[in-house]
């Protein structure tokens, strides 16, 4: 690759990094949104555009790359997924809406996979990953020092001003901050074994105490967790497996038997927890009700929450739940968006696939820190959505990281260090390539 292509390749590799780590507007102003009124039919034509023409060049960038194979895998799955959720959408309130968020998801998750085709090897991808986030924890703190009033939130805030004092960053919203923190740690940790080493120690620290600041006591409880989480895997991948899905599974009915159930509630209050999980459950009982009504079909995507159908229901008397952007739970929100089958879907691609990708990355020759960070990250993640509802969110970090961890354990169950591979074209000078299918051996160049 010639030095303007390389230089091309990082530039684009930043601007979507950038985009989704630190977006259109940061630093947003907290007293521009209003509960009063829905936003789930609104649209940012802007970013829209922005969006389209990043994801046509990106796309193009890709097609070029001998690599282009890869790139939405599994192709059978994500297209049943795709076809299915554009069937829901005929039963949405506004079906044309629930269709530009299907196109805006497709694009989020192209973006997320391209990123890790456009680097021309690991070293690359460590050094770009490390400046990107460096830059986005930077930013940050630069708000909370310089910025407090768009950085922190304040009691006078138009909402939760009971979060006064928590750190939000530029992103908006101290749980984002802490989940992204969070991330930071686990690339900081990479970028530490990829020859980063004080860079790398720095970032983690510094994201460590922005998650204590922000006040992400979920985020900053699973950290450790999913630190030892991880190192089981790596040793003991049945053990692991087992531990995720029951954990999952488990804790997904523990929370919905709360939302519900007011003697399981009075159990866990007696126990020293808070049954409401910050007030989750109001929000889960009207989400499953909604689930009730259509379990197989759903609302279509994205358009539940936030929508003058639910502002005008009967339940907006009864209920604050219907101001909620989201059902707060990301297998939830599956049966809202879709029922009962875009949740298999959903599970089969998160969940069940990615099992298996990380039980053979982690016996394949490949990069064992690259397998690390994206077995972090996906663990993370998914325990995250039993509180949060991060799938196919088209803004912000977290889906995106997400969509890079998953794309990126496929690629490194799938492949060989090319260094290995007999009939592979010369390594670089600096550094392995990143790995490439076994049936077609070579550098994911572009």
């Amino acid at each position: 690759m010639s030095r303007d292509g390389v230089g091309f390749a990082a530039f684009l590799f930043l601007l979507v990094l950038g985009y989704f780590w630190i977006g259109l507007n940061p630093f947003p102003d907290p007293n521009t949104t209003s509960l009063s009124r829905p936003y789930g039919a609104s649209s940012n034509v802007f970013n829209q555009l922005i969006v389209v023409a990043m994801s046509g060049v990106v796309l193009i960038k890709v097609l070029r790359n001998p690599a282009r194979h890869l790139l939405l895998r599994p192709h059978g799955l994500l297209a049943c997924l795709l076809i299915w959720l554009l069937f829901t959408g005929l039963f949405a309130g506004d079906p044309a809406a629930a269709y530009r968020r299907i196109v805006f998801a497709i694009l989020v998750c192209l973006c997320a996979n391209a990123v890790l085709l456009i680097p021309r090897d690991g070293r690359q991808f460590a050094t770009l990953m490390s400046v990107g986030l460096a830059f986005a924890i930077g930013l940050s703190y630069f708000g909370v020092i310089a910025l407090p009033h768009l950085a922190i939130h304040q009691a006078t805030d138009a909402l939760e001003q009971s979060l006064a004092g928590d750190w939000r960053g530029h992103f908006g919203h101290k749980n984002v901050a802490a989940a992204a923190m969070v991330y930071a740690v686990f690339f900081g940790l990479y970028a530490r074994r990829t020859g980063h080493t004080r860079l790398g120690l720095l970032m983690a620290a510094s994201a460590a105490f922005f998650v204590l600041q922000a006040g992400g006591k979920t985020s900053a409880a699973m950290l450790p967790g999913i630190l030892l989480l991880a190192w089981i895997f790596e040793r003991w991948p049945k053990a692991g497996a087992v531990m995720l899905v029951s954990g999952l599974v488990g804790l997904n009915l523990v929370l919905l038997t709360a939302a519900v159930s007011t003697s399981f509630s009075s159990l866990l209050a007696s126990a020293g927890v808070d049954p409401t999980f910050t007030d989750r459950s109001s929000i889960w009982r009207l989400a499953l009700s909604a689930i009730a009504a259509r379990p197989v079909v759903g609302y279509g995507f994205q358009s539940f929450w936030q929508t003058e159908a639910l502002f005008n229901s009967g339940q907006a008397m009864t209920t604050w739940a219907v101001t909620a952007a989201n059902s707060h739970n990301g297998y939830v929100e599956q049966l809202i968006n879709g029922g009962i089958p875009a949740l298999a879907m959903v599970f089969v691609w998160l969940v069940i696939l990615p099992i298996g990708y990380a039980k053979r990355a982690l016996k394949g020759r490949n990069d064992p820190a690259m397998t690390r960070l994206f077995l972090r990250i996906w663990l993370f993640s998914l325990f995250l959505a039993c509180l949060e509802s991060p799938f196919f969110g088209n803004s912000g970090p977290i889906w995106f990281t997400m969509l890079v961890a998953v794309f990126g354990l496929r690629l490194q169950a799938n492949a060989g260090l090319v260094s290995d591979a007999a009939a592979a074209p010369a390594l670089p000078a600096n550094g392995a390539a990143l790995p490439t299918e076994r049936p077609r051996q070579g550098l994911l160049t572009s």
